[in-house]
């Protein structure tokens, strides 16, 4: 697939496909980003910062991240501008450039969307156990389509966003290009999560 540019916003968090994000706007470099998405309809890219601090001086991005579509915009309480995005497909960062306003600019490959697999039986129990959190935690996941259980690319990256796994492990599973090695991944670390 050809380079693609794509303001980059890079942040203390892993976005992954299907995820939701809530940010505060209040940058002018990230204010004028969130402008010419809503009037081209395009998007930006979120990644985890390697180096550098989400606030100030530009900084530097690891070079996976999740493509970020805005979804609804809000002011704030506090006046700032709030927008909600939802993760769509993953990219490999080829090369940044930084624009005069301190926003970074990704040329980009985007990766082809995984092929709907089903969850394999020897991973079930992972699927059992987002069933399980989505009642507990409610939102989004709770009213999630029941099929969407069965589906090991989407239960692997709603299991990556609720354990709590270190931001080095996220990076990895949204590194990781195949479903089922994403629930193998997640297997291996369930122990951790289990209580005593």
């Amino acid at each position: 697939m050809p380079a693609t540019e794509l303001p980059l916003f890079p942040l203390s968090t892993v976005l992954f496909p299907g995820g939701r994000l809530e940010l505060r706007i209040f940058e002018r470099r990230y204010l004028d980003m969130v402008r010419d998405c809503a009037r081209t309809g395009g998007g930006f890219g979120v990644c985890v910062i390697v180096r550098g601090r989400e606030a100030g001086e530009p900084a530097v991005p690891a070079a996976f991240g999740t493509v970020a579509k805005i979804t609804d915009f809000s002011t704030l309480p506090d006046g700032l501008l709030g927008i909600t995005a939802r993760g769509a497909c993953t990219f490999h960062v080829e090369r940044t450039r930084v624009r005069d306003s301190g926003l970074v600019i990704g040329e980009v490959s985007m990766h082809e969307a995984e092929p709907p697999t089903p969850v394999p039986p020897e991973y079930g129990v992972l699927a059992t156990i987002l069933e399980r959190l989505a009642e507990q935690l409610g939102g989004d996941l709770a009213s999630a389509d029941r099929a969407l259980f069965d589906d090991a690319e989407w239960v692997g990256y709603r299991l990556a966003e609720v354990l709590p796994l270190t931001l080095d492990e996220r990076q990895s599973l949204l590194q990781e290009r195949d479903a089922i090695d994403r629930l193998r991944l997640l297997a291996e670390w369930l122990p951790r999560f289990q209580r005593a």
